[in-house]
Order: structure tokens, then C-alpha cells, then sequence
């Protein structure tokens, strides 16, 4: 009897742990949702803790199915241990039954064939659970996340923000502008695989929303963010300002974005070395983003006391 409770506890176990991956894969995807409706979640959390939670929650359970997929069956957790097999019958007595012994119900063995647990329907169809739940990370990372933040914002905020960035791109382009953050993702984004778009020497612009929404936080809600992020949208909004000015070497119009982006940070609320510390990330950066894209790589002018220096006066650069 002692192998019989021993295998009773053992199918118990696999029950209760076979069930503990669902429960983490859910918890999971709400945190991840939680974290896309919730703003104070957005604004306190990073946005790639969720995702990285749930990525490598589900690589670890594909990881583990996989390797599980050619396995041999294991056989059924409530037989009795081959150590009591051994001791107390043979290979007859596998399958218990439940029999009435002194007024107590009382399993004992009885002679029935060992019957394998269908384990591997079971790990197959974990792997294709962890396959959908990863093609749902994907979407809402590279679809909706871009997007979310300024989809949060009433249309007085969008308007408001709007406004100020079209102001702040006159002021670069040198003659009326229009700045409009493109939500429908008709114009830019990631299927134009662009942050920005310019009519050359025109007076609209087109940003995606998450450029715009970066730019709302800083401009009225003081949110520097995180650094990266927010140098490139200054430097994205820059640049389309400088295409509304006329310029339309793409090269060029990086050096003078990167340039005049040091004065747009500081009007949308850095400070002076904060935004030349962005600035200058921004053209140590550029020529490793432009490995994929040479019409964007800086000529060799761009540099302190160069043809492309728009302050040849000042020792500062950009």
C-alpha cells in the first residue's frame, strides 16, 4: 500500500504543477495587458520588463516541450513503484481498484495491463499554447505599442501638442508649418519603416505618434524619459523641420537636425547640456545606423568648424 500512496501523490503532483505553467502564462498576459490600459503602470514600468517577462516564460515552456517531444510516455502516475512490484507481486499487479475492507474503501491491485499517460498530446499542445501566446507579444509589441501612449492622450492634448511641434518646426524651417502626428500610420511608421516624413521645402510633416507622444511628455509633462528615446525624437523632428527648409540631402539634413536639436531640447524643457549630451549621442550613433541606410550617414564635413557647422563662432559641436 505504501507504493499505491506513493502514486497517488505522484499523479497529484503532475495535476497540480502540469497546471502551474497556465497559471503563470496568465498572470503574465494580464500584467502585459495591465501595463498597455494602466498609464501610472506605463510611466513607472519600463516597456520592455513586460514583454521580457512573458518572453522568456514562454521560451523557457517551448524550450522544455520541444526537448519533451520524442520522449517515451511516462507510465501512469498511480501504479505502484517497481520496488513494490518487486517486493509484494509481479508485473499482474499494476492497475489498482478501490474494494470495501472492514468499512473502509481500500485500493488493491488487480490484474490489468499498465496503460501509458497520453503525456505527448498533452506537451504538444503546450507547444502550440506557448506559439500563440508569442505571436500575441508580437503584435502588441510591434503593432500597438508604438501607438499606445498617444492614443491615451484626449484630442485637446493632441491638438495642443500638435500646435506646439509645428511652432517649433517653423521656427527651424523658417516659414509656416504643419506638424501632424500620423495615428492612422498612413504616412509613417512601421510599415514605411520611417519616424518622419517632409514635403521638401513644403510646410507639412507627418510624425509617428510615438515620436509625438515622447515629445508631449517632455514638452508638458517634464518627462525627460528615457534618454535614448527622447534624443531621437527631438532629432527626428529636427530633421523634418530642416526638409521643410529646403534641404534635401538626407546626410545633410541629419548634420543640421543634430545641430539645431540642442536648441529645440532646451525650448521643449532640457537642459543646455542635457540636449547637446543627446545631440552628440545622436551623431556617435549615426554612423552605425546608417550602415543599413548610407543615404542618412553625415559627410565628413559635419564636424566642429566645418562647412556643415552652423555656428562656426562657437567651439560648441553639435
Amino acid at each position: 500500500m505504501l507504493g499505491l500512496r506513493r502514486a497517488f501523490h505522484d499523479d497529484h503532483y503532475t495535476r497540480v504543477s502540469g497546471s502551474t505553467p497556465r497559471r503563470l502564462r496568465v498572470a503574465a498576459l494580464v500584467f502585459v495587458v495591465a501595463w498597455f490600459l494602466v498609464g501610472d503602470l506605463r510611466r513607472s514600468i519600463p516597456g520592455w520588463v513586460p514583454f521580457l517577462v512573458l518572453l522568456a516564460l514562454e521560451v523557457n515552456f517551448l524550450v522544455l516541450g520541444w526537448r519533451e517531444r520524442g520522449a517515451a510516455p511516462a507510465p501512469r502516475g498511480r501504479t505502484p513503484q517497481e520496488v513494490d512490484i518487486d517486493e509484494f507481486g509481479g508485473r499482474e499487479w499494476l492497475q489498482p481498484e478501490l474494494h470495501e475492507v472492514g468499512g473502509y474503501q481500500v485500493w488493491i491491485p488487480d490484474h490489468v495491463e499498465e496503460e501509458p499517460r497520453p503525456a505527448p498530446a498533452r506537451r504538444e499542445r503546450s507547444l502550440w499554447e506557448g506559439a500563440a501566446v508569442l505571436g500575441l507579444v508580437a503584435v502588441l509589441l510591434f503593432v500597438f505599442a508604438p501607438d499606445r501612449g498617444w492614443s491615451t492622450l484626449s484630442a485637446a492634448e493632441q491638438a495642443r501638442t500638435e500646435a506646439r511641434l509645428s511652432a517649433e518646426a517653423a521656427r527651424i524651417a523658417g516659414h509656416r508649418a504643419d506638424v501632424r502626428c500620423d495615428a492612422e500610420g498612413e504616412a509613417v511608421g512601421i510599415v514605411q519603416h520611417a519616424d518622419g516624413l517632409a514635403q521638401v521645402g513644403g510646410t507639412r510633416a507627418f510624425l509617428t505618434p510615438g515620436i509625438c507622444y515622447r515629445l508631449h511628455q517632455l514638452a508638458f509633462e517634464g518627462d525627460e524619459g528615457p534618454f535614448s528615446q527622447t534624443a531621437r525624437a527631438i532629432a527626428v523632428l529636427a530633421h523634418e523641420a530642416w526638409h521643410l527648409h529646403g534641404e534635401r540631402d538626407e546626410g545633410i539634413t541629419n548634420c543640421y537636425a543634430f545641430q539645431s536639436g540642442v536648441e529645440l531640447g532646451e525650448r521643449l524643457g532640457l537642459s543646455r547640456g542635457t540636449a547637446s549630451q543627446m545631440m552628440s549621442q545622436q551623431l556617435a550613433e549615426n554612423a552605425i545606423q546608417a550602415r543599413s541606410a548610407r543615404a542618412y550617414l553625415v559627410p565628413p564635413e559635419c564636424h566642429d568648424g566645418g562647412s556643415l557647422d552652423l555656428d562656426p563662432g562657437s567651439s560648441r559641436f553639435p
